[in-house]
């Protein structure tokens, strides 16, 4: 059996070469599908989370406790390392930062994320020396573990549509600068703006989300400079449309034909058996 130190060890050499995609499942099931496709390392997705608990994905839909247990269930379901979305670090002040990354070592993740916005709609970011010591306490205490511990810095700022490229890379600049590991700015859709990005915070690797359909391979986004390729709510979603369309068929017309090409029990039960 790997140990926890050395899952930790494997995630961080991930992130010094090359560029891998780190899927992101929704629960213990979905982690050991990703696990047997042959995927190196896994994330967990606050979206998907609240998704499967009936929620929106919206700021604080999910608890830190939530999230945890999330993690903690596909932690021990896979042997691969496991990051967790940890959004804002579930409070305001940089010790509870520094808190939620002790929480998330605790249970045996070996990576999370910490964003710069708030959840509330009337300021949506910290101010920019609020961003950074948050950053530094998640990093402090990062480093305090008995593990190595990867800590990715996430700007929000293109996501939520209020600042432009070169604020959002200001941040990351300053992230990187107070020793965030990787960095991350969701939103980025072309290849002007994440070469941007990858050459703003070089040498530290950056996580790149695809989410939909930007026009761009994991060839392409290597050809960039890009490390780390993360999914976000996306095949959460895939999963929800496809059980949607499904039963609105059998609501709506009767029919059954959403069915055809599922895979057999017997093929699922063999993998969880695996």
């Amino acid at each position: 059996m790997i140990t926890y130190g050395e899952k930790a060890a494997c995630f961080r050499a991930l992130h010094e070469h090359g560029t891998f995609v780190i899927p992101n499942p929704w629960d213990a099931g979905t982690a050991k599908v990703c696990e047997q496709l042959g995927f190196l390392a896994l994330a967990t997705t606050s979206g998907g989370l609240a998704m499967a608990l009936g929620r929106p994905d919206t700021a604080n839909a999910v608890s830190r406790d939530e999230a945890l247990g999330n993690a903690r269930q596909i932690v021990e379901a896979t042997a691969v390392p496991v990051s967790a979305d940890l959004e804002n670090g579930y409070g305001d002040s940089p010790d509870a930062c520094a808190a939620t990354i002790e929480a998330a070592a605790a249970v045996g993740l070996c990576g999370g994320s910490i964003e710069d916005a708030t959840g509330r709609a009337e300021t949506p970011l910290y101010s920019f020396d609020d961003a950074v010591a948050r950053v530094r306490a998640a990093v402090a205490a990062a480093r305090r573990l008995p593990t190595d511990f990867v800590l990715v810095a996430r700007a929000e700022g293109i996501l939520h549509r209020v600042q432009d490229l070169d604020e959002v890379i200001r941040r990351l600049v300053a992230f990187a600068d107070v020793g965030a590991d990787c960095l991350y700015a969701p939103g980025l859709k072309t290849r002007d703006e994440i070469r941007a990005v990858v050459r703003g915070v070089a040498p530290k690797p950056v996580n790149v989300l695809v989410a939909a359909d930007i026009g761009l391979t994991v060839a392409d986004l290597a050809a960039l400079g890009v490390r780390r390729v993360s999914v976000g709510s996306a095949l959460a979603r895939v999963a929800f449309t496809a059980f949607r369309k499904a039963a609105e068929e059998i609501a709506g017309q009767g029919s059954f034909a959403g069915f055809a090409g599922i895979d057999p029990l017997a093929t699922i039960n063999g993998r969880f058996r695996a």
